[in-house]
């Protein structure tokens, strides 16, 4: 459902993971001091971007968990692929709220997919802000990419009786005005721009994707 929940991951925490119980198996200490060290500096990594909104050196991170400078440069290489490394991790860790069926009335799930969107938004904010310092990294533009057109089709999926009855141009072009209207970037407008409280801001995505909905490109025509 989220923009930024719903990217497609990395592979950099799913190697690690997989590791650990073949490593530690055979008792090699040195992995498992590897595999750990790995850990420490992504959830230092993680707190510090969730405190300031901003990806931190190398240096901090590396006091933050307790680890020498040349350990973190010895797993990660730069600070982008460890920010980029973080980024999967606390994705990973986000729990999706359940889907509302399409069947639903309107005003319900309206209601369902400004709710979700709105409470997985909030905890991918200071991570997104972060990203703003690395603009134009190969693998964040993918995710984003990617992030985009699942958000896409869940608001086909969602609204699928309403996109019906509009010929394709109209689909095409209500669903990118409502992936514009409640995608994380204006979330981030909303709250930390117009300095908006999550329920004044869901109102404002609720009123905005009624009206997109009854009165978006195509809409009237087909009604």
């Amino acid at each position: 459902m989220s923009e930024a929940a719903i990217v497609r991951r990395g592979n950099a925490v799913e190697q690690i993971n997989a590791m650990a119980p073949a490593k530690a198996g055979r008792g090699d200490g040195r992995n498992r001091r590897a595999i750990e060290t790995r850990r420490k500096v992504i959830a230092a990594a993680r707190e510090m971007i969730a405190e300031t909104s901003a990806a931190p050196t190398v240096v901090a991170v590396a006091r933050r968990a307790d680890v020498s400078v040349r350990s973190v440069f010895q797993h990660f290489g730069d600070v982008e692929s460890l920010f980029v490394t973080v980024l999967d991790s606390a994705l990973d860790d986000l729990k999706i709220p359940p889907r509302t069926p399409p069947g639903q009335p309107l005003a319900v799930r309206i209601d369902a997919i400004v709710h979700n969107l709105a409470e997985v938004f909030e905890k991918v904010v200071p991570l997104r802000v972060a990203a703003g310092q690395f603009v134009g990294h190969p693998a964040l533009v993918a995710r984003a990419a990617t992030s985009r057109q699942q958000l896409r089709d869940a608001a086909f999926d969602m609204f699928e009786s309403e996109f019906a009855a509009l010929d394709e141009p109209a689909r095409e072009a209500l669903a990118d005005a409502i992936g514009a209207a409640l995608s994380l970037e204006a979330w981030i407008v909303l709250r930390r721009r117009d300095g908006m409280s999550v329920e004044r801001a869901q109102a404002v995505w609720r009123l905005t994707l009624t009206a997109l909905l009854a009165h978006g490109p195509g809409v009237a025509a087909a009604a």
